[in-house]
């Protein structure tokens, strides 16, 4: 069987070939694979600064660095998983809804192959596309949303479909589960108290990011375990949910974030989560100083990879005791 992962850079030089995810193949294929990488460089939707269509080049460039074993998970990604980078789904720029048309179109037939998409932004206005593809083949998935915004406003300039609303439109077409659905990290100055009350008058758990820090990691981890159960887990995740000292190159950073460490074991703390699919948006290429956030943003999709391998290696493990007491 066929199983695709990176080419071993000490056999070949990270700077020789195409700029893929990882070095992974450059193919679209849903044959013989357990997730796919996919761009969707989108940013028309974004209501400052503007750029966010060329972080899925940004991030594959620097993440040619990865390597395949995880020494904090304790996992060869590869020894379970086969993944490649799909490339990138055509977007219409200026015209968001055809744009979402392309994204479901894009995301169904892997979904239907139960393959984990990892999505790579783009402004967060994609999520909703990506949370009509996931609702075809799931229903109303719980969502793990770390962000340093709620995302549940209404309409910007009396636009209801900008990347500060995907997520009250998507408890409105019923895409997502909110009584299941948890926010983690707001933070910021707003317009008014009620910001954070929309987000959970319409059903949001709200972790604000005060209260984060007087939890403490661990109780975090363990409000997001128990509010989405054992559901069907789509995570989103904003670049500006990190410190912009960790992660400059974002369009509307703010401060008193969470460390690079810090965001990476929020990803890992998912382990044992029923994850069925990934995005990461927000990255803005022209103010990343040294390329820091593709280098934080590209590390949180390999641990979003890692996580999809232990899925895997979970669900091999317990085909491999049923076969056993069956003996």
């Amino acid at each position: 069987m066929t199983n695709y992962q990176p080419k071993d850079s000490s056999k070949s030089p990270r700077f020789c070939g195409i700029r893929t995810f990882m070095r992974l193949e450059q193919i679209k294929t849903t044959d013989h694979v357990d997730f796919v990488v996919v761009g969707v460089p989108f940013d028309t939707a974004a209501s400052n600064r503007t750029g966010q269509r060329y972080a899925p080049q940004h991030i594959r460039n620097f993440s040619v660095l990865l390597r395949p074993y995880n020494p904090d998970m304790d996992i060869n990604v590869f020894d379970y998983c086969s993944g490649v980078d799909y490339g990138d789904i055509d977007v219409i720029p200026g015209n968001i809804h055809r744009t979402y048309d392309n994204i479901v179109a894009e995301l169904t037939p892997i979904l239907d192959k139960g393959i984990v998409p990892i999505i790579i932004g783009g402004d967060h206005s994609i999520s909703l596309g990506n949370l009509r593809a996931f609702h075809k083949k799931y229903g109303a998935v719980s969502l793990v949303h770390f962000d340093s915004h709620s995302d549940t406003w209404n309409d910007y300039y009396g636009e209801r479909y900008m990347h500060g609303t995907p997520f009250r439109r998507a408890v409105e077409e019923g895409l997502i589960d909110p009584r299941h659905s948890i926010q983690i990290g707001l933070r910021g100055p707003l317009y008014s108290a009620q910001d954070y009350e929309d987000a959970r008058e319409l059903g949001f758990e709200v972790v604000p990011m005060k209260e984060v820090r007087k939890i403490g990691f661990d109780q975090v981890m363990k409000r997001i375990h128990e509010r989405v159960e054992n559901r069907p887990v789509f995570v989103s995740y904003d670049i500006d949910f990190v410190d912009p000292a960790y992660a400059p190159g974002t369009g509307t950073p703010e401060v008193g974030g969470p460390t690079s460490f810090e965001a990476l074991e929020y990803v890992r703390g998912l382990d044992g989560l029923n994850l069925v699919g990934f995005d990461l948006v927000e990255v803005l290429p022209t103010y990343d100083a040294n390329e820091v956030t593709a280098v934080l943003a590209s590390s949180v999709i390999y641990e979003m990879i890692t996580l999809t391998a232990l899925k895997k290696r979970r669900e091999l493990q317990q085909k491999a005791e049923v076969l056993n007491q069956r003996q």
